[in-house]
């Protein structure tokens, strides 16, 4: 193998142990849920999805899981403080 390519190789396995590199400004996914597949987006600090709840609510079980999978690698929202659920709202310790 090519020792430039090998640098490179090495050097994407040291990025990805740092997600922190990494900041998305949109995307667009399908969300297998219980009962469909859903469109789940995130454009310009904003997130959509198709379910009937998100519609309601402007949040969803869909678009809180992308977001604690992405963690780090999502923009924080000007002035946003650190945003956790509630133990009683994800229904933990109730």
């Amino acid at each position: 193998m090519h020792s430039s390519l090998i640098g490179k190789i090495q050097k994407a396995s040291r990025y990805a142990q740092e997600p922190e590199r990494v900041n998305f400004q949109q995307f667009s996914a399908t969300f297998q849920g219980e009962h469909d597949a859903y469109t789940v987006s995130f454009h310009n600090g904003n997130w959509r999805c198709s379910c009937h709840f998100f519609g309601k609510w402007g949040l969803c079980s869909h678009t809180m899981t992308i977001q604690k999978l992405l963690g780090v690698m999502l923009p924080k929202q000007e002035g946003e403080a650190e945003q956790e659920i509630p133990a009683t709202a994800a229904g933990i310790g109730a």
